[in-house]
């Protein structure tokens, strides 16, 4: 008796355990959803395109065939232009979960937000975004050398140095900061799965404290009709002027207006009527107001130049460029690249040599009294006061950076 109990009380621990054994294979992974696939339905491949690599070769890895390549190119460039993909682009397909492992979808990233999904079976393609989550940051920081080294010190993505670059273009000139010049800033950024980070979305407001004077800068829809945001001061004045402060970013002045100076290639002293910034090879250039081209062509004294006229007052000229953007005749808006820094003609290292012309007479433009846009009109000001107030002590409560 005592021998078929144990043996009946063995038996049944062994279903047990088979019980939960089989349980714990029924059990599932985690769903994981991505590009609005669930990727447990599928065998994934995730690869960057290598160099050299194109989108026939790339699906003929994974059995595609010619053919069905040729149909997509033909039927989806609309959409999907196979041409166009890049090197260090990621893309990921998607495969049947079965002995064929059939390649079902092709995505590819354009960028870290933006997708396109190739169907490979109904040849068909849709573009689509990742999730962004938006979020508040306030931030402080201080010059101790550059803008660029300033916004790394504290933390921040370079972006933000463009972004302040933008807002103040107009207002302070970069070239000239100081050690101790204070800034900060109300702001939001993008992120996806609220980890990474894809950037800037947008500023809210920023106050540019800069030789010992707070510059503050608010966002402000004050053109309703083109939903245009700009930005303006704590007294409703516009931020931007008629001329940027320079023709490009992130430099330094090598050579001031002077009406004496010895050149460095002629070898003599001479008038330099003129600013030179100097800049990496291929730097942007920059019309700093809306105008015509005037003159687009080489001189063996100026190089590759570029003349704007930009009404019967104004008129600005750049040299040295290593490659014209710009034809005679063609309109500009303020800020359109209109050549990249070089060294042609008559000089010695990379650089924009900057010209300005009032009626018809060269002078400084450091030294001139130039036109701003548009500021809130009075009947609008009380609106706007109301709206920027709460934006101002917040900005005002964050303690700025010492050295």
């Amino acid at each position: 008796m005592l021998m078929l109990a144990f043996t009946a009380c063995n038996e049944d621990m062994k279903e047990k355990a088979v019980t939960h054994e089989e349980v714990a294979e029924i059990k599932k992974p985690p769903e994981v959803k991505e590009y609005g696939f669930i990727l447990n339905d599928y065998e994934v491949v995730r690869d960057i395109v290598n160099q050299g690599d194109s989108f026939g070769y790339i699906l003929d890895q994974h059995g595609v065939s010619r053919g069905k390549v040729h149909e997509i190119a033909t039927t989806l460039k609309d959409t999907f232009n196979p041409a166009k993909i890049r090197a260090g682009k990621k893309f990921m397909i998607l495969k049947d979960r079965d002995s064929a492992s059939t390649a079902k979808y092709f995505i590819y990233e354009n960028d870290r937000v933006n997708y396109t999904v190739v169907n490979l079976d109904s040849i068909s393609a849709y573009r689509d975004k990742r999730p962004v989550t938006i979020k508040e940051r306030e931030v402080s920081g201080i010059v101790n050398s550059s803008l660029t080294q300033s916004i790394e010190d504290a933390g921040l993505s370079q972006l933000v140095t463009y972004e302040l670059a933008n807002i103040y273009q107009w207002t302070i000139d970069f070239f000239r900061l100081k050690k101790g010049d204070q800034f900060k800033l109300v702001y939001n950024e993008r992120y996806i799965d609220d980890t990474v980070f894809v950037g800037v979305e947008n500023v809210e407001a920023a106050v540019f404290k800069h030789g010992g004077r707070p510059y503050y800068a608010f966002s402000y829809e004050a053109d309703t009709i083109n939903h245009k945001i700009s930005f303006y001061d704590e007294e409703a004045k516009s931020l931007q002027s008629f001329f940027l402060k320079a023709p490009l970013q992130y430099s330094r002045i090598s050579s001031r207006y002077t009406k004496r100076r010895f050149h460095p290639v002629q070898k003599r002293w001479k008038a330099h009527l003129g600013t030179d910034y100097a800049a990496a090879h291929g730097t942007p250039i920059m019309s700093t107001a809306d105008g015509t081209i005037i003159a687009s062509g080489y001189t063996s004294g100026n190089g590759n130049y570029v003349k704007v006229r930009h009404n019967s007052k104004y008129t600005t000229q750049y040299l040295h460029m290593s490659k014209r953007n710009v034809r005679q005749g063609q309109s500009v808006k303020q800020g359109d690249v209109i050549g990249y820094v070089g060294s042609t003609g008559l000089a010695t290292g990379p650089h924009v040599c900057y010209r300005f012309w009032v009626n018809g007479k060269q002078v400084d433009p450091y030294r001139q009294e130039l036109p701003t846009a548009k500021h809130i009109e009075d009947e609008n000001k009380e609106e706007y006061l109301a709206a920027i107030k709460p934006l101002k002590e917040r900005l005002d409560s964050i303690p700025y950076n010492e050295i």
